[in-house]
């Protein structure tokens, strides 16, 4: 059923499938929980070639569900849901789902099995309160849960699927990628399957990029592409194409972006910069140290978020005060004193003393004011200083963030890992000194 508003209308004989997200709880609308849920579903639909048109977030209240559900499948041919499985008072999607098709609750004693096997095997009592999972509509079918107690459900309605699947998402990943995912292909036949290729960009404003691709930008048909912001200053650079011939289309695309943009491209699709850095540094069988001040560890905990990282990574120092840089890293009292901490003798100091310290191959130092307070006129908020040492070069840049404390630490423990994976490749984007 396609959406009535959309500009470009389906040829006579290609398939369009519209799916909508309903996500259930009210702790979503207070902004306790951040919804992973809808993105993850949302890009196993598109890769399906199901598009997804809408998105919705309801609380925790029959009516409202009702509500929503019933807009829901009058616009979209699949409604999944998310939430409101469980046996507590407000777990009420089953009940809504149920009184929104006009189907009565059944007890399923099956569901009932899985459900004391889960409390025995962790060898507490099972509370009379789950006994209310066992509870579906009418005609509905199950979808095993493997990593909790409640069931998902599949149903027809009309020429309409519902999938209702719990809100926990070590529970609905595994559920909507072994079973639903199976299912919905087998169902729908053969839909178009849509192929992306993302291409991840550092060291390059969203602007410069957009300026550089505009026109791409603005293609239309089978083969579109956007452009999107990740946290840490990154740009994206998605293409996505349905039908024939897509391989062709995206790979002409892609190698215009990569002769545009080359040694800002750190990696593609699920690559992210610790792993693109972690792996180059485990192939050349090399080592790195790091001197932490204003990113306070970060930059050593994403890079040993890899397993397999003590391949390479030795150790660190986070010297935020000015005593463990002279007494630890054995930074020179004297040029702490003359350019102070947030300058570039003081990173390269750092960065040299740090590599001398654990004798590694390389060295990843940054030193900055992360905000909001602490900025001068010559020395905002936001100004940091990179130097990455290896036993041949000194590399040092000066940066200028902007953003909250957190963004500004995140680009700095980005832009330290985008400058060593540079200096690993021989790029000549950094000036060195």
């Amino acid at each position: 059923m396609p959406d009535p508003k959309t500009k470009n209308h389906p040829k006579k004989d290609e398939k369009i499938i519209v799916a909508e997200i309903v996500s259930i709880g009210t702790e979503l609308l207070l902004g306790d929980i951040i919804n992973t849920n809808a993105v993850f579903i949302s890009q196993k639909l598109a890769a399906l070639g199901i598009n997804c048109y809408y998105h919705s977030t309801v609380g925790d209240n029959p009516e409202r569900i009702n509500h929503t559900l019933t807009k829901a499948l009058l616009r979209s041919d699949i409604v999944i849901t998310s939430g409101g499985l469980g046996p507590t008072v407000d777990d009420v999607t089953v009940a809504s789902i149920a009184e929104t098709i006009k189907r009565p609750l059944v007890f399923d004693s099956k569901l009932l099995i899985p459900i004391r096997k889960y409390f025995q095997k962790r060898k507490v009592p099972m509370p009379n309160s789950v006994k209310k999972q066992s509870y579906i509509p009418k005609g509905s079918m199950t979808i095993e849960n493997k990593f909790g107690t409640a069931a998902g459900l599949i149903m027809a309605y009309n020429s309409k699927l519902i999938i209702a699947l719990p809100g926990p998402p070590s529970e609905l990943v595994p559920m909507f990628t072994e079973k639903v995912m199976p299912y919905l292909k087998l169902k729908l036949g053969n839909i178009a399957s849509l192929k992306t290729r993302t291409i991840k960009i550092l060291g390059l404003s969203e602007g410069f990029i957009n300026e550089q691709v505009k026109t791409l930008l603005k293609l239309k048909g089978k083969t579109r592409m956007g452009i999107y912001i990740k946290p840490g200053g990154e740009v994206n650079l998605k293409i996505m194409s349905k039908g024939s011939g897509k391989d062709n289309q995206i790979n002409d695309i892609e190698r215009v972006i990569i002769k545009k943009f080359g040694p800002n491209i750190y990696g593609f699709d699920n690559d992210e910069i610790e792993h693109v850095v972690g792996n180059l540094l485990r192939n050349r069988k090399k080592t790195i140290a790091i001197a932490e001040s204003c990113t306070g560890g970060l930059i050593s905990s994403m890079i040993t978020d890899i397993n397999g990282s003590s391949d390479y990574f030795l150790g660190s120092v986070v010297a935020y005060n000015n005593n463990i840089k002279i007494n630890q890293l054995k930074v020179n009292a004297e040029i702490l004193k003359k350019n102070g901490a947030v300058s570039c003798p003081v990173a390269k100091e750092m960065a040299s003393n740090v590599k001398n310290m654990f004798k590694t191959d390389l060295s990843i130092a940054v030193t900055g004011i992360a905000g909001p307070t602490g900025g001068t006129k010559t020395k905002p908020v936001g100004l940091v200083f990179i130097s990455v040492a290896s036993n041949k070069t000194l590399c040092t840049k000066k940066f200028l963030f902007s953003g909250t404390r957190r963004d500004i630490k995140l680009k700095t423990a980005k832009a330290a890992l985008f400058m060593l994976l540079q200096v690993l490749k021989g790029y000549g984007l950094f000036k060195l000194s």
